[in-house]
């Protein structure tokens, strides 16, 4: 007999929840999005303490403390990058500049860095909701985080302008609910 073993599954949903964000419609068909995943807790610890410095910047800043603790109850995290290379070439104006101007324009760096083609930001999105919604299709708590994305980022542990994370969490209850500020 085997007590609780329901989290032994988490890694191969996990991959499954990668799988859709890889397969969900991009502009052009497209595809500039990098995944993760991250199981070891070291690993998770590393990205979870470089979320508590980002929370010294001040009170606006202190609910990367409180995700930081959410990190190191979840089981694992997926994460999802725009690694922007190319505009889609439609002109849409949504950046603020033309496609053939975009990638000459200098580099604004802070939390992300911009600027950024917006039907590839729609892209990451398409892709964080393929993910959670075969995440809440598998009953695996989640909650997609731009704090985990921050830490990753700035750790330089994966290549993108844009980062987000999802935790992934199996438990009693929900560990993403009920959280003070």
């Amino acid at each position: 007999m085997r007590l609780n073993p329901e989290k032994e599954i988490v890694e191969q949903l996990a991959l499954k929840l990668l799988v859709s964000a890889r397969t969900a419609p991009k502009a052009r068909g497209q595809d500039d999005l990098v995944l993760a995943l991250v199981m070891e807790r070291d690993e998770l610890e590393q990205i979870a303490q470089e979320m508590e410095r980002i929370a010294e910047r001040g009170e606006a800043f202190r609910f990367f403390k409180r995700d930081a603790k959410n990190l190191r109850d979840s089981e694992a995290l997926i994460l999802i990058a725009l690694d922007f290379k190319r505009p889609v070439g439609v002109n849409c104006g949504a950046c603020g500049f033309t496609c053939d101007s975009i990638l000459q324009q200098e580099k604004k760096v802070a939390d992300y860095e911009g600027p950024v083609c917006a039907m590839r930001l729609i892209d990451l999105g398409i892709a964080i909701g393929s993910a959670v919604s075969q995440a809440k299709d598998a009953c695996i708590d989640n909650r997609v985080m731009y704090t985990i994305g921050v830490a990753v980022k700035r750790l330089g542990l994966m290549p993108g302008q844009v980062i987000l994370g999802i935790p992934l969490s199996v438990k009693g209850k929900n560990i993403f609910f009920d959280r003070s500020p």
